[in-house]
């Protein structure tokens, strides 16, 4: 029987190592995946980009308004599983048609992404926060902190000085840096009250 999966961690935790890396699995036993993200990622185009130079071509970009079932049963039908990226951009109703993916085509769907935004409220994000009430299995993948111990919290930080409030999406216009870190609680309650 053909599964939900979600796949969450921090900023940096190799999710999508993961990803290419069960991919890779896959095809290397013949079998067919379709890799997908969403267009909200504009970082790399189409194309999957992880932080020690890996990369892959998507088979699609989609944006929210896109209905992921009738995408996958129209174009992909002959795959053996669908690997989804940046999973946290997913709207409900995607992580919706993800699981009828599952339920009537019989595919399984893998899922990776953030669990929490920067700021670490309402559960994080709609797609995560769906996936978190739905999916059938959920799967932390691990990182350290600068400290050493175990991350959990996404901390921006513009211009180098740490930031609580704002979008969710924030993307580098040029003029300021934007930085991600994955830290523990006690870093990121400590630069919290500097």
């Amino acid at each position: 029987m053909a599964k939900l999966y979600f796949k969450y961690g921090a900023m940096g935790c190799g999710k999508t190592i993961h990803l290419m890396q069960t991919a890779f699995n896959y095809c290397e036993r013949g079998q067919k995946v379709c890799v997908i993200k969403p267009k909200v990622d504009s970082k790399n185009g189409d194309k999957l980009l992880t932080r020690i130079g890996m990369e892959r071509e998507t088979d699609f970009v989609f944006s929210r308004d896109d209905d992921l079932f009738e995408r996958i049963k129209r174009n992909y039908i002959d795959v053996n599983c669908v690997l989804v990226d940046e999973a946290q951009f997913l709207i409900k109703e995607q992580v919706d048609q993800l699981m009828l993916v599952v339920v009537e085509l019989n595919i399984p769907v893998m899922c990776y992404g953030l669990r929490l935004n920067f700021r670490q409220e309402d559960g994080g994000f709609d797609g995560a926060t769906r996936l978190l009430q739905i999916a059938h299995t959920i799967d932390e993948i691990k990182t350290i902190c600068e400290c050493g111990r175990k991350a959990t919290t996404n901390a921006r930080f513009l211009d180098d000085k740490l930031v609580v409030d704002g979008p969710d999406i924030l993307i580098d216009d040029g003029k300021t840096e934007i930085e991600y870190r994955a830290l523990c609680q006690h870093c990121f309650h400590k630069l919290l009250s500097e």
